[in-house]
């Protein structure tokens, strides 16, 4: 797959097919979006392209959630699965204040006309583009009236009665459905952290814990508690548990987040990127009256893991 990190770097393309969107979480309704993309394309032996921004234009727009607006996916794993979904070009706009006044029509016709020359459009039947969002499906629609291109809107994709969508399993995650999230998502909720320095208490209880902070600083985390967990690890797959939330039997009042293994990591692992998966959440952080008492639920918890484990070896590659 051709990465281009700015219009400038492009290479213009004679035809192609195209999609346009932020595809935050990049879940199975996106994924309908940019398989059509790809199916079409290869049909008709042209490029498929898919244009997003980075970052999210929430981050830099939207007053109510400012910086504090917090992603599903990184721009890395959302490249990751573009290409194992066989997109031929990305797009990756960096997205900024400036490039936030380029209205519909220049987007159309500087962008998309200009460079990709699209045979075709597939647009998401809510997505609106361009200055104060003014572009949308009927904008594309005038293009099409005048012959520049087709347009095809693909509609919802339901979870049972609810349309799968981006605000949807961001709230499913921080009430801590992480197994829901991630059957919408159509992947495993997780995310590239760095390991850090602790205060070693796990090993005080031998439960040793690496502690972790997302690459990603905008990066959605789950509702505080404890998971069944897998993390990627030098390219191994270990199971284990995390805790999210402040450690309350110590009374540290600082927020970690942290994860044990069961299988013991090939080597140290501090400074190094594991990827962490969360599973499933199996309860709620709790304050327990002395650490003999917590080790005794992390027995519990640790039990509970190891039962479910061949679920997810079975049902879930580890990747």
């Amino acid at each position: 797959m051709d990465i281009y990190r700015s219009i400038e770097s492009l290479n213009p393309l004679r035809k192609s097919i195209l999609t346009i969107g932020s595809y935050d979480g990049l879940h199975r309704g996106h994924q309908a979006i940019v398989n059509k993309v790809v199916t079409t394309s290869r049909t008709l032996n042209l490029k498929s392209v898919v244009i997003t921004f980075d970052p999210h234009p929430k981050q830099v727009l939207t007053t109510t959630y400012g910086n504090k607006f917090e992603t599903l996916i990184s721009i890395d794993k959302k490249i990751e699965l573009l290409e194992k979904m066989g997109v031929d070009v990305t797009l990756i706009i960096p997205f900024d204040k400036t490039f936030s006044k380029t209205t519909a029509e220049e987007f159309i016709n500087n962008v998309i006309i200009n460079y990709f020359h699209p045979s075709k459009i597939f647009i998401g039947y809510d997505h609106h583009f361009g200055y104060n969002r003014e572009g949308n499906a009927n904008s594309l629609m005038e293009y099409e009236h005048r012959g520049q291109f087709r347009v095809e809107i693909v509609h919802s994709i339901k979870d049972q009665e609810e349309i799968i969508s981006s605000s949807h399993i961001r709230d499913l995650i921080q009430d801590g459905y992480v197994r829901r999230a991630s059957f919408e998502l159509g992947w495993v909720f997780g995310f590239k952290a760095t390991v850090v320095h602790g205060v070693g208490r796990g090993h005080r209880l031998r439960y040793p814990t690496a502690n972790f902070i997302p690459e990603n600083p905008t990066q959605l985390l789950p509702k505080n508690g404890v998971y069944f967990t897998r993390g990627l690890v030098n390219n191994k797959c270990l199971y284990g548990m995390c805790n999210i939330g402040y450690r309350p039997t110590f009374g540290e009042g600082n927020f970690v987040l942290e994860v044990h293994f069961f299988e013991e990591p090939p080597k140290e692992l501090y400074g190094e990127i594991i990827e962490v998966q969360f599973l499933e959440r199996i309860r709620d952080e709790q304050k327990f009256k002395s650490p003999v008492e917590l080790k005794k639920q992390l027995e519990k918890d640790k039990e509970y893991c190891l039962s479910r484990l061949e679920i997810y070896t079975e049902e879930e590659k580890c990747h």
